[in-house]
């Protein structure tokens, strides 16, 4: 079936582009770092006000992380190495609002 095909090539394209977005990093451990680092003030509640990876496209993560992590209140970015960082990025990215696994928890 034609369909399936088509699909199977879309599929195969997304996944070689979003491997290929962030080099380098670990969505698992990203993930266990984004509870541990960001939800301290980024939870229900928080002072940071929620933020959950589902809140944002995958390209807004990607930006943030870019541009504007270095600017982040507090010392969380400037305390935490540049891999860790990564990790974080590659989870909130792989499970955007517009990823194939949209998270709207954390």
């Amino acid at each position: 079936n034609w369909k399936k095909i088509l699909l199977l090539v879309l599929i195969l394209i997304f996944t070689a582009s979003t491997a290929m977005a962030i080099r380098g990093g670990n969505s698992r451990r990203g993930k266990h770092y984004y509870k541990k680092e960001c939800l301290i003030c980024h939870d229900d509640g928080g002072d940071g006000g929620e933020i959950l990876p589902g809140d944002k496209t995958m390209r807004q993560w990607d930006r943030y992380f870019k541009r504007g992590a270095a600017n982040h209140p507090g010392d969380v970015f400037k305390d935490l190495s540049k891999k860790k960082i990564k990790d974080i990025n590659q989870f909130l990215y792989d499970h955007a609002k517009d990823s194939p696994a949209p998270a709207t928890c954390g």
